[in-house]
């Protein structure tokens, strides 16, 4: 079982991303009234632009794929206990 995109909610005092290592770089071209947009979202968030895209970005691609009945490869799925309260 994978968690569900509205599992992940995004806030302020929340962050979808787990605390690790970022090697990967994505670069997107986006018109200036887009960037506007994104920076002034990313601003009520509480959040820096890249932090506020890349929520964005994983909560899609988690609606996508477990659309499509995919595995989510940056979420850990979440085990429910037996009935004998094991895992």
């Amino acid at each position: 079982m994978t968690r569900q995109a509205s599992d992940l909610k995004c806030n302020a005092q929340c962050s979808t991303v787990p605390s690790m290592a970022k090697s990967q770089v994505l670069q997107i071209r986006l018109t200036d009234a887009e960037k506007q947009g994104f920076q002034e979202a990313a601003d009520l968030a509480g959040i820096a632009l890249s932090s506020w895209v890349r929520e964005r970005l994983r909560l899609a691609a988690i609606r996508d794929l477990e659309s499509a009945g995919r595995m989510i490869p940056f979420v850990e799925p979440i085990h429910s206990r037996g009935r004998n309260g094991g895992s």
